[in-house]
């Protein structure tokens, strides 16, 4: 089942690549968070290696119980507290959800302590809900450039969650402003960031045509919990 729904999910985004007329590539990052181990072994099994949790202690859990799985590579996309960050370990490949200097500064301390450079992307919430974490469009800035000389962070790109909607067209606005924001602050980074994480279930063949680079998809992977 998993790998079916793999397949037509890649078949959406292939197709929306070339409506884009882009010829790079876009990783899929499968939500595996409140869903068991055992479905993430299965899609292991399937040949799929990149993982999200959104909790650190569930994600903890769960890496340990899949311990053998040597190319398994677990991604934190969740919103992250300052005080869970000596719970993280070495267990994730990126971070996606970093939304403050405050938070910056205790990862880069933190993975100071255990000799590891963490690569990390920056929240952006691009159309300023109230109801969605991240900095603002224009503070995006002034932390990729205090992350930037934290020795123990990576800034790999950007993240976004789009507001919530019946119609997910109404929100192409906000990913078409997240791939501006990206290539400014790529511009302004040497060009040393690569990943802009935007697009889930719903919306990730919108995302797609705007840009994004990695899409982070939950239900149309492993179904309904």
């Amino acid at each position: 089942m998993f790998a079916d729904r793999l397949a037509e999910v890649r078949k959406n985004i292939d197709a929306a690549m070339k409506r884009a007329g882009r010829t790079d590539s876009v990783e899929v990052v499968a939500v595996s968070k409140y869903y068991p181990a055992e479905a993430i072994l299965d899609a292991y099994g399937c040949g799929h290696r990149i993982f999200g949790e959104s909790r650190v202690q569930e994600a903890v859990e769960k890496k340990e119980i899949l311990k053998d799985l040597n190319e398994l590579e677990l991604h934190f996309i969740g919103h992250l507290q300052t005080n869970k960050v000596k719970y993280l370990g070495d267990i994730f490949g990126l971070i996606h959800s970093v939304d403050s200097e405050r938070l910056a500064d205790e990862l880069n301390r933190y993975f100071n302590k255990i000799d590891r450079v963490q690569d990390i992307l920056i929240q952006v919430n691009i159309a300023n809900d109230p109801d969605k974490s991240g900095v603002t469009a224009e503070e995006a800035e002034s932390l990729c450039k205090a992350v930037k000389n934290m020795p123990n962070l990576n800034l790999r790109g950007l993240m976004m969650i789009p507001p919530l909607t019946d119609d997910e067209e109404k929100n192409r606005k906000y990913f078409t402003a997240m791939k501006e924001l990206f290539d400014k602050m790529s511009v302004k980074n040497e060009n040393t960031m690569d990943i802009l994480s935007m697009g889930m279930s719903d919306d990730y063949t919108i995302a797609v045509e705007e840009g994004s680079t990695m899409v982070r998809i939950g239900t149309a992977l492993f179904g309904g919990r």
